[in-house]
């Protein structure tokens, strides 16, 4: 019985922490800024926590009821936390309270059970031993669910269905309990009863989760979901609509694929075509394979190595037959190396030098991508570049976020790095901004590729051209340890949804 008991201890850790690690997930995917949401919602659970154990010193009688009726709360709550608040994005403007309301009240109940565990516990051991006891087996709980959650839950089962099953969970222990406790329980009949109930609304949701789901991100997105999925690190959705297919990453639209082409274009194009050289191409981020399709335009190139995080993401585009098509198959080309790792780490243990970099990554929304924009970023990459080489950068909308924009250039300026920064028209996105950063003088290419569909050799010059109301404004430099881009990039959007 102990050890069944502090087994017990170990899987109400374990639910607890899953579900505000999907509370903290889902609040990144849906309102973008990772630091502000863990951190907010972790304050916000531990402050309920600390209510649930003060709460816990008013009940008095019927421990081990108490502790079961808390245990299924718990589980439906929790269980249903991500269905609910998919549902409150969707379709109310209430997403924030109803989030914090729901942190709130699970971190309530989960701050009740441990206290009432331990004093059901007091009568059958010594206090020194449940203390050190149940604090072992709820910190193991902790560790075997900070792991479980990336590594395995939401790339196998995503966060919908990772919190029903860790409800069910929580029910079962609920249910354990009353036959742990069947000598001291009466109405255990009642509780299990309710046990029964609770595993069948959370087996419902595991039946119909991912089906409620799509109906909800389907009012988010303005065209029919095809695809949706959670990896480790990003919610993936593509909606098609006639000949357009859309993808959004945490609900942000990365391409139209009625216009992609003059986005992909004006990245590659203007810089390649004027490089010296292009024996070896590095691209970091540009997942989709959209980037590499324009590069595999040119004969030299020889070698193509992409480093993308997201393993799912490039998987996705290597074998679904509508985005191989669209990527004309670039990720499975003899020339492509795809690496699945964090581009910092990577160039870091990286010697290799290379002609051309294009650097893809989505615009800096977070801390966690305005890293990748950083002047020490930016040192790092220009040590890989060949001499005579340039690289250039995806640089949000100089019209829509400018100083967002100025800042990426005078960021790269501080890395020791020549810019010239041009923009182009992309119907999807508006005017949309790029930076040619390198250590020699370049001039735009006289030729380019044949076959696009945009670009001419004549229209590239007027790209660097800025009118009034984009041109340079004051910016800092964005650095690791005050990422101002990620608040400029913040106020700016804040300042158009408003």
């Amino acid at each position: 019985m102990p050890l069944a008991l502090f087994i017990s201890v170990c899987l109400i850790a374990a639910c607890g922490l899953i579900y505000e690690l999907v509370a903290g997930a889902l609040a990144s995917y849906l309102l973008g800024d990772s630091v502000t949401q863990f951190s907010t919602i972790i304050g916000t659970y531990l402050f309920a926590m600390g209510i649930g154990s003060w709460l816990s010193r008013f009940v008095a009688r019927g421990l081990v009821t108490r502790f079961v009726v808390v245990e299924m709360l718990v589980g439906v709550v929790g269980g249903l936390s991500s269905l609910l608040l998919f549902l409150a994005f969707a379709y109310t403007e209430a997403f924030r309270p109803t989030l914090y309301g729901i942190v709130l009240l699970i971190g309530i109940l989960v701050g009740l059970e441990i206290p009432l565990l331990m004093r059901i516990l007091q009568d059958r051991f010594s206090f020194k031993d449940v203390v050190a006891n149940v604090l072992t087996f709820d910190y193991i709980g902790a560790l075997f669910a900070s792991l479980l959650f990336p590594l395995l839950l939401v790339p196998r089962l995503g966060l919908v269905r990772s919190a029903l099953l860790f409800g069910v969970i929580n029910v079962m222990v609920g249910l354990w309990s009353t036959w742990l406790f069947r000598d001291v329980l009466p109405r255990k009949n009642w509780l299990r009863a309710g046990g029964a109930v609770a595993l069948l609304i959370l087996g419902a949701g595991l039946w119909k989760g991912q089906r409620i789901t799509t109906l909800a991100e389907e009012g988010m997105y303005a065209d029919p979901i095809i695809l949706a999925k959670d990896t480790r690190y990003q919610r993936i959705v593509l909606t098609s609509w006639k000949d357009d297919l859309r993808l959004y990453l945490n609900g942000h639209l990365q391409f139209a694929s009625r216009d992609e082409y003059r986005y992909h274009e004006a990245l590659v194009h203007p810089g390649l075509s004027a490089a010296t050289a292009r024996g070896r191409v590095l691209v970091l981020g540009g997942g989709d394979g959209l980037a590499v399709r324009e590069i595999l335009k040119y004969p030299d190139v020889q070698q193509i190595t992409l480093v993308d995080l997201d393993e799912g993401m490039t998987a996705l585009f290597q074998q679904h037959p509508r985005l191989t098509g669209l990527n004309a198959g670039s990720l499975t080309d003899a020339r492509v190396k795809v690496v699945n790792a964090d581009a910092f780490t990577w160039l870091d243990s990286s010697a290799v030098q290379f002609d051309f970099v294009v650097i893809d990554f989505p615009d800096p929304s977070n801390y966690h991508v305005g890293k990748l924009y950083t002047s020490a970023f930016y040192r790092l990459v220009k040590q890989h570049i060949a001499p005579g080489g340039f690289l250039v950068v995806q640089s949000t909308s100089p019209m829509f976020a400018r100083q967002s924009f100025w800042s990426i250039v005078t960021t790269l300026e501080g890395a020791g790095l020549r810019t010239w920064p041009y923009h182009v028209y992309v119907p999807s996105f508006g005017e949309w901004g790029f930076v040619i950063a390198g250590l020699t003088s370049y001039a735009p290419p006289a030729t380019l590729p044949a076959g696009l569909r945009y670009l001419t050799a004549s229209s590239v010059p007027a790209l660097f051209d800025f009118p009034a109301d984009m041109q340079r404004v004051p910016a800092l430099a964005n650095r690791l340890n005050d990422q101002v881009l990620v608040r400029y990039y913040e106020h700016e959007f804040d300042a158009i949804n408003r």
